[in-house]
Order: structure tokens, then sequence, then C-alpha cells
């Protein structure tokens, strides 16, 4: 296994479904158009309604499209594989999905904690949001968002392409980091240190958020109003929030720490949680829980035009009804 090149991973996770692969083809595929659709929904209405370009909308966009380009990589290769009488993975399409899945994974993180900053700045600061969430800071923001998770993933994936390998099976579903650095035949420092060099990084959004969110649930007590918004925007986001942090962890833990057989079925649900479950409940979540949205969803769906200001007064002073023409002619 000299020329990693030619390596070709064994992935026999997927090993207890052959039974029933038909179904499961059927249940992912059903899954991944679903996701797609909703995901496409929520960024169109919030693209064509002028109302909706604000920042907490704009961020929602942005985790949106992380959650199709994430989904977008796994699932075609899951569908293929459930198909497969043998699940094998070529290094450099195994390198490829790890660094899909690892830039997916930190531009998720860290567009939640952006998303935590803003909300925090909203209702803790309302009258120096404008000041302080300016246009160009919110580009900043997502230039820096996807610029530090693509260059967070490349670092990952080149660390481990320098790496020999002495085996070529993964029990997992998918690629990951820490799964082909178990297979290297020489020390792996320094994938160590990077590896704890990025949980400090990520550890830090997560204080982040929890200091965002402690001010915010403060400030929250404060009214009737106030709570309202908590609810209404700061909810769902929590949710996902908690959602995406305990699946990552537990599958970042065990990966490095767990050897029990027993919580491998546990652990191959978690890695497929964290990837398969925020794209989908995000957008469902956020367009459900959001009036703006939801109104703007609903209005598509039952084709009404959005009715201009004093409308209806302009047409009962101009254009009469011929109830109001003829209950005009009776006075007269």
């Amino acid at each position: 296994m000299e020329n990693s090149t030619e390596i070709v991973f064994l992935l026999p996770g997927l090993n207890a479904t052959k039974s029933n692969k038909h179904a499961y083809f059927v249940v992912a595929l059903l899954a991944y158009i679903f996701t797609i659709l909703v995901n496409l929904a929520l960024i169109v209405t919030i693209v064509l309604h002028r109302v909706l370009h604000e920042p907490m909308f704009i961020f929602l966009c942005n985790l949106c499209a992380n959650g199709i380009f994430g989904v977008s990589t796994f699932y075609p290769k899951i569908l293929v594989d459930f198909l497969s009488d043998v699940n094998v993975t070529p290094y450099k399409a195994c390198l490829a999905q790890m660094f899909v899945i690892y830039s997916y994974a930190f531009c998720e993180m860290t567009t939640l904690a952006v998303m935590a900053y803003d909300r925090y700045i909203a209702i803790c600061k309302p009258l120096n949001y404008h000041s302080i969430i300016t246009p160009r800071r919110v580009a900043n923001l997502l230039i820096l968002t996807w610029l530090s998770s693509i260059c967070e993933s490349v670092v990952v994936v080149a660390l481990i392409a320098r790496l020999p390998l002495c085996g070529f099976k993964i029990d997992k579903l998918y690629c990951t980091g820490w799964a082909v650095v178990k297979l290297s035949c020489v020390d792996t420092t320094i994938n160590n240190i990077y590896g704890s060099v990025l949980m400090f990084i990520h550890v830090s959004e997560a204080l982040v958020i929890l200091f965002s969110y402690v001010n915010i649930v403060k400030a929250s007590l404060r009214s009737q109003e106030e709570r309202n918004k908590f609810m209404q925007t700061c909810l769902p986001h929590l949710i996902s929030l908690g959602n995406f942090a305990f699946a990552g962890v537990f599958d970042i833990m065990y990966a490095r720490y767990g050897s029990s057989t027993r919580l491998l079925g546990l652990s191959h649900f978690m890695s497929l949680e964290y990837l398969v479950v925020p794209p989908l409940l995000n957008p469902l979540m956020y367009g459900l829980k959001l009036k703006q949205i939801r109104q703007r969803i609903f209005r598509h769906l039952r084709k009404e035009r959005p009715q201009r200001p004093h409308s209806h007064l302009i047409n009962k002073v101009f254009f009469p009804s011929w109830r109001d023409r003829r209950m005009k002619m009776n006075i007269l």
C-alpha cells in the first residue's frame, strides 16, 4: 500500500442494510430530494422578497446553502452504496468527501455562532443594531465563515494525505479524518495537535453562543415583547444548535476514545444524524416559526399577489363595486 493513489477503502458500515437495500435506497432518495427542495424554497423566498433582506434572514440563507452543500456530497455516495454489493471508496474520493464534510461542519458551527451574535445585538442592544450589524459587516462575516471553514478543511486533508497507510478498512458509513489517521503507519502527533487547535477554535465559538444566549435570556425576562421575540427567532436556533452539537460531539468522542462494539450502531446513527438532520430540520423550523417567512411561503402556495398599500381604499373610491353603485342610485 505504498502508492496511496491506488488505495481503495472498504466501508462495511452498510452491510446490515443489504437485505432491504432497495427500501433504504428509496427512503434516502426521498429524504435527499425533500431536503434540497425545502432549503431551496427558503433561499428563494428570502432572495425574492426585499423585506427579508435583513441580516438574520441572510445568515439563515447561508445556513440553508451550507446544508445543500453538505448533503449533495453525502447522499449521492450513500445512494450508490445502497445498490452496490461491496461498499468501497477510492483514496482521492475519500479525501474529497472528507473535505466537503469538514467544510460543511465547520461552516455550520461558525454560522450558528454568527447568528447567535446577531440575535444578541438585536435583543440586547437594539438601538445600536444597525450601526453594528452593517451590510459591510454582514458581508465580511459571510466571507469569513466560508473562508475559514475551507482553509481549516484544506489543512485537515493535507495533513492526512501525507500519511502512509497500513490498512484499508474504515468502520464508518463515510470517510472521516480520524478513521483514516488511525490506519497510518507513522506518528500522527501533528494531526493530533491540529485537531486540538480546531477543537479550541470551535469550542470558543460555542462559548460565544453560550455568552450570547445567557444575555438574551436575561433580556427576554424584561418584557412580554422580548419573550415573544426570543421564542420566534432564538428558539429554532437553539434547537438547531443543540441537535448539531450533541451529535457532532458524540461522533468525535466515540471516534477518538470509543472502543465498545455495542455502541457502534449508535455511533453510525450519530454520524448520520449531524449530517442529515440539520439540513432538513433548519428550513422547516425557521420557515414555520418565523412569521415573515411563513406568510410569504403560504402566499406563494395560494398564488396570492401582495396587495399594495391603500389599494383597497383606492378601488373603493375610484372603482366602486356593482353593489355600491346600486345603493348610490337608490339613494338618489
